[in-house]
């Protein structure tokens, strides 16, 4: 549960907004590199186009319940481990 919101606030924490890339942010600087990388375009499935959707609409649902099947396996896993 922490991770589903913890990773999509972290995103948005580096820049990468419902709005847009912010202005001198980390996903700013990225983005730039990208293009420059890519003479001037950012190339669709990069880590910033996947990052800038992620902030933009949140988890899909597959990536929910990806996580949540990884997640919880492995907290099952510590758990036991623990106890």
């Amino acid at each position: 549960g922490v991770a589903l919101v913890g990773i999509p606030a972290g995103i948005c924490a580096l820049g990468f907004t419902g709005a847009g890339i912010a202005a001198g942010s980390v996903a700013a600087k990225m983005m730039s590199a990208a293009a420059i990388a890519n003479n001037g375009a950012v190339a669709a499935g990069s880590t910033v186009a996947v990052l800038q959707s992620v902030g933009a609409a949140g988890l899909s649902l597959g990536a929910k319940v990806g996580l949540t099947s990884a997640l919880g396996s492995l907290g099952a896993a510590i758990g036991g481990q623990l106890f």
